[in-house]
């Protein structure tokens, strides 16, 4: 394949060999959330955003696995890395009872492991004071440890602080972080001292003008939640305050910069710790290594993953437990394939300046759409190549979501009006413009439709 000249090509989908797989699959899988029943052949040409399905059908992916492959498909800056190496078996080692090497010593290793990472990490996020690292399997890990750490750390704390709209996993902690879709959290329990304030979006809002709640009579609810007088949280019982720098799930929610800049100011006036949610917005996606870097706020924990290939939850030495039994993961730190896919990446983020080009191509996203979109479109935002289509109504947004499938390019839905386009961070002007213009057309096609019905 041609990733210069390369064209979605797509019949009605799913054709019939994909649905036999997905049959196949769900003859024996758990119900879950599949957005698509787009099935990928592993052993026919893709290339960055471009993709072979079983039937044949080229489709122009602009998920990128929600983040979790952030060069797309058999990219060639990570590709022609991991071809260098004769893999091993087992790709998978008790990383908490041993380690791994690949030559005499670290610097003259054959390939990077768990421990080239952990250093590639430190050194990404070393603006913020961190130089600790604890690998997990999951984002849902990550955001696990961060907790218990904080929790640690803060002893004997007892509150944890959330918001509104958040996402940060499936695990039954996690969950009681989780503030967007009631089904995610539906009968089950919670842990207790979770505290939730609203999350302000960036409409304009500030503490003059704010409809979100956040801001409340020229103060905000988090801090008159701790206030000495009034209040009821003692800031000093506080574990940790956690959010997602944008929202994901909840609807690719940006914040406003009056928001951040009280979340900056009230976890620093009390010490609180500040953990960010970096699961898929982080690692480059939006133009900067994390998203927090676009705002005043100073994490204390990032938990990232997905672009990773692994769980990671980063913060200070000092923020982590001494003991050595108080962190346990079978695979934490032990993934071989995962430990090199990480740090691949990360090393074509800084040799391909892949952030300037994530904020370039995201810009280029944006104006097109904002150009040239129907009135329908409410909204279009965006940092880097983390950008959201909003409608005015849930139903175009899901039918756009299936025409634009039909015209053989991918996209996801998030919150209840809006689609998330995640492009790859080396995504062409071409690739951009031939996204954002088959975008627009199944657009235009829900609209004519609507008309004509």
């Amino acid at each position: 394949m041609d990733r210069d000249t390369a064209e979605p090509s797509a019949d009605a989908l799913p054709g019939p060999n994909a649905q036999r797989w997905v049959d196949f699959h769900q003859s024996h899988s758990a119900p879950s959330e599949y957005s698509h029943e787009f099935v990928w052949d592993v052993t026919r040409e893709a290339d960055g955003p471009f993709v072979t399905d079983v039937d044949g059908n080229v489709l122009l992916d602009f998920t990128c696995h929600i983040g979790a492959a952030p060069l797309g498909y058999n990219n060639e800056k990570v590709l022609s890395k991991l071809r260098e190496f004769d893999l091993v078996e087992p790709m998978k080692i008790a990383g908490q009872d041993m380690y791994f090497g690949s030559g005499p010593t670290p610097e003259e290793a054959d390939f990077p492991g768990s421990s080239h990472l952990m250093d590639r990490l430190t050194d990404v996020s070393g603006h913020y004071g961190m130089d600790t690292v604890f690998l997990s399997n999951s984002g849902a890990e990550a955001m696990e440890n961060a907790m218990k750490i904080t929790h640690d750390y803060r002893a004997p704390a007892k509150y944890g602080v959330a918001f509104d709209g958040s996402f940060h996993g499936r695990t039954l902690g996690t969950l009681s972080l989780t503030k967007s879709k009631d089904v995610y959290t539906r009968q089950y329990p919670e842990i207790s001292g979770v505290e939730t304030v609203p999350f302000c979006a960036d409409r304009g809002c500030d503490a003059a003008s704010c409809d979100c709640g956040f801001f409340a009579g020229g103060g905000s609810q988090l801090r008159n939640m701790l206030a000495p007088e009034g209040g009821h949280v003692d800031p000093a019982e506080i574990a940790f305050l956690t959010l997602e720098p944008i929202q994901g799930v909840g609807g690719y929610r940006f914040p406003s910069e009056a928001f951040m800049d009280e979340v900056a100011a009230v976890t620093d006036e009390y010490d609180i710790p500040l953990v960010v949610d970096e699961i898929q917005s982080g690692v480059g996606r939006t133009g900067e290594m994390w998203a927090a870097d676009h705002y005043a706020i100073e994490p204390d924990v990032i938990a990232s993953a997905k672009a990773l290939r692994v769980g990671a939850t980063i913060s200070r030495s000092e923020v982590f437990p001494t003991e050595k039994n108080r962190l346990g993961s079978t695979f934490g730190g032990g993934d071989v394939l995962g430990s090199m896919m990480g740090t691949f990446t990360l090393e074509a983020i800084d040799e391909h300046d892949l952030l300037a080009n994530a904020t370039r191509r995201g810009r280029q996203a944006c104006e097109i759409l904002r150009d040239d979109a129907p009135d329908t479109v409410v909204d279009v935002r965006g940092k880097g190549l983390m950008l959201a289509v909003e409608f005015d109504t849930p139903e175009r947004r899901s039918a756009v979501v299936e025409a634009a499938l039909d015209r053989g390019l991918l996209t996801l839905g998030c919150g209840k009006k809006t689609i998330r386009l995640l492009p790859p961070l080396d995504s062409t002007e071409r690739e951009i413009a031939l996204g954002t213009g088959i975008f627009l057309d199944a657009i235009d096609a829900v609209s004519a439709s609507a008309a004509a019905n």
